[in-house]
């Protein structure tokens, strides 16, 4: 089966090595194939690696990043072309386990980064406000590349990642290379939230208006592994994943933070919780609804059971080099775990726009 084809901007060294070792590893990490509908000739018939056939990172890394200490994940050559991988709720780095070398392999350098409230990212005080607005999510990917000495990356990522990606790309572009953003795009603002959506759409909210109790701030205290399962159920219906899958996410869940960032930032997204007004310029740049300039490949799959809209809805929000996938098979919102093949695949296109 055919490995992830690499775009010229990795160049000629990379690509032999890709002619070696990255087909002898996707050779061997390939088990079924399924295909991903796409807009984009280049990027028909891609084979899927078989989702689960890697369990673990190598090892985890730490680094003192803007108000927190991350956890991340690192792959690939210390001097390759950058890929940022943001995850979603509730998720966590496990979702780009099958990813990350497939990218690492192909020759890039890859960073997976635990978000604040999640695994072994800590705030370095006690007294910071335990804030999960969207600013603050995504000032801390900026500062951790500046701790990581990184200029610029391709920002990749699905849920609370797909948006903090598309929050740096809108907001600093000369950091973002290319952007990957599954659900496209995902920024908003506690005033526009304010306006109220079909039944349907209301009802796959209910979490969101759960959380707004007090009753649900104790729920989600207590049950917060038992919660994250049936939002992975519900979000991706025909995803068979095993209890050895999900424990392996829901760990992170036990850091002692999780449920305040959880919380907070769905409070916050309704107008029931305040942000930081250090994020008050931040947040009405992006109540504006920017546009984003940096090239572009959204993807959706085609069993989502989150809230989400069409494209169309969204493709004016983005001016540079844009294409759009829709992946089949029966991949819900935890795109890049589900079907990591397509998902690496993009990230490498996008790259080559």
């Amino acid at each position: 089966m055919p490995p992830i084809r690499a775009p010229e901007a990795v160049g000629r060294s990379r690509r032999s090595f890709l002619g070696t070792a990255a087909t002898t590893l996707a050779a061997s990490q390939l088990g079924v194939t399924s295909t991903a509908s796409a807009q984009s000739a280049s990027a028909k018939h891609v084979a899927s690696i078989k989702p689960g056939t890697n369990t673990s990172f190598a090892s985890l890394k730490q680094i003192d990043a803007g108000v927190l200490n991350v956890g991340y994940a690192e792959a690939g050559p210390a001097d390759g072309p950058v890929v940022i991988l943001l995850h979603g709720w509730p998720y966590d780095i496990h979702s780009y386990v099958d990813v990350t070398p497939l990218l690492a392999s192909t020759g890039y350098r890859v960073i997976v980064p635990y978000v604040r409230g999640c695994g072994t990212t800590r705030f370095l005080s006690g007294a910071t406000f335990r804030n999960g607005q969207q600013a603050a999510v995504a000032v801390d990917t900026i500062a951790l590349m500046d701790a990581l000495k990184i200029d610029k990356a391709i920002l990749a990522g699905y849920d609370w990642g797909a948006r903090t990606a598309d929050i740096v790309a809108a907001l600093w572009p000369k950091r973002c290379k290319a952007l990957v953003s599954v659900s496209g795009y995902l920024i908003g603002s506690p005033e526009a939230n304010k306006k109220p959506l079909p039944p349907k759409a209301e009802y796959q909210w209910w979490y969101q208006y759960y959380f707004a109790t007090e009753r649900g701030v104790l729920g989600y205290d207590r049950y917060r592994h038992d919660f994250g399962k049936l939002i992975w159920q519900t979000a991706s219906p025909k995803w068979r994943f095993d209890d050895a899958t999900f424990d392996r996410t829901a760990a992170s869940f036990d850091n002692p933070d999780y449920v305040a960032i959880v919380i907070h930032n769905y409070r916050w997204r309704l107008g029931l919780a305040q942000g930081e007004t250090k994020y008050d310029d931040l947040e009405r740049r992006l109540a504006a609804g920017p546009v984003i300039t940096v090239p572009t490949i959204t993807l959706e799959g085609d069993a989502n059971g989150a809230p989400h809209v069409p494209p169309e809805v969204y493709r004016n929000k983005f001016s540079g080099k844009y294409a759009h996938r829709l992946i089949g098979g029966g991949i819900g919102h935890n795109l890049p775990q589900e079907a990591p093949q397509a998902f690496a695949q993009a990230v490498v296109d996008v790259d080559a726009f």
